[in-house]
């Protein structure tokens, strides 16, 4: 029909020109090297330098994991389950950190339902805590417990309640610290065991303890009479280490004293015993001759200490001048040997 004929409305056909079709080898190749690719993105995965490969085939575990590197799996068979066992992982409790680094963030938030914990004395205190931990079996991680992150959180606030209730509040905040935490870590470590999580806890660490925020200041006040306490111990213990050694000093000095006098007063007394009985021989042997040798001996021995000496004789008649030899600068008059005989 000639198009002047038709009507205004219809519009004029479109002729669409016909793609000339692809060869068939073509498409075959195309989908060939698709599904090489595919395959090789499958087969072939990369296990990093902290993280060792669980590759289950078929669904069964092969009993061993891959370590670190380039592996291979066979597609749609082979499923492969990366674990992190080389890095050290860590759960909060009580507070959370929003960024690390040398500026630590924390989170304003509180949570006391995880840190709010009874005594053994029915006290209560505020309980922050640090696990560190690492996956020591990755199979047991990912296929003996069901939610296993979430268990091991369970676990370890219920450790760390039942050691908190067999403390003293006193103990929890101050002494009892270092001994509540390696307490809760074997407890925990215990616990991970037993229900076969796979998890090696490799620190337990305490952070702040405090008590509650309404009996705080009182506690405080008590923290501070404590230490008062301990220091005032301490200084009188210093000062008794320092006495005491010194006393002791002098005690063993005297002693050593009074043992060397002692000696030495027998060894004298010996001495003198001994002389005597040698004189008392000699005397039994000529009492005369021995008796003047002592009379000598002793005066000789007297009259150095006497100074100068003036005799008086009322029936001494002539005085002899003598000079004076010993130093003192005068000249004593000596007494002429009366007639008669000696005085």
């Amino acid at each position: 029909m000639d198009t002047k004929s038709r009507w205004p409305h219809e519009a004029p056909e479109i002729q669409i020109p016909r793609l000339s079709q692809l060869p068939r080898k073509t498409i075959v190749g195309v989908v060939f090297v698709l599904a090489l690719i595919l395959v090789a993105s499958l087969s072939f995965y990369q296990v990093g330098p902290d993280e060792e490969a669980v590759v289950l085939r078929l669904g069964k575990y092969r009993g061993f994991t891959m370590e670190p590197g380039l592996r291979v799996a066979i597609p749609f068979i082979d499923q492969v389950y990366k674990v992190p066992t080389r890095r050290q992982l860590k759960q909060e409790f009580g507070f959370r950190t929003l960024q690390a680094g040398r500026v630590t963030r924390y989170s304003g938030k509180d949570y006391p339902e995880e840190s709010l914990m009874l005594t053994g004395d029915l006290n209560v205190a505020d309980v922050e805590w640090i696990v560190q931990y690492r996956i020591g079996d990755p199979y047991r991680f990912l296929f003996r417990v069901r939610s296993v992150e979430e268990t091991f959180r369970d676990l370890s606030e219920a450790v760390m309640r039942e050691v908190i209730g067999d403390h003293s509040v006193d103990e929890v905040l101050t002494i009892g610290r270092a001994q509540i935490a390696d307490d809760a870590k074997a407890r925990l470590q215990e616990l991970c065991d037993k229900f076969d999580t796979g998890i090696q806890v490799e620190q337990l660490v305490l952070q702040d303890v405090n008590p509650p925020e309404k009996v705080k200041d009182s506690f405080n006040e008590v923290n501070q009479a404590e230490q008062e306490r301990e220091k005032l111990i301490n200084l009188a213990e210093a000062a008794r280490n320092k006495a005491v050694p010194r006393a002791k000093g002098e005690a063993a000095e005297k002693i050593s004293r009074a043992e060397g006098y002692a000696i030495e007063r027998v060894n004298n007394a010996k001495g003198e015993s001994a002389r005597f009985l040698a004189l008392y021989e000699e005397y039994r042997k000529a009492p005369r001759v021995t008796r003047r040798r002592i009379y000598l001996e002793t005066i000789a021995a007297v009259l150095p200490s006497m100074g100068d000496k003036i005799v008086v004789d009322e029936k001494l008649k002539n005085v002899l001048p003598l000079l004076d030899l010993s130093g003192t600068g005068s000249a004593l008059p000596v007494a002429a040997k009366p007639k008669g005989g000696e005085r």
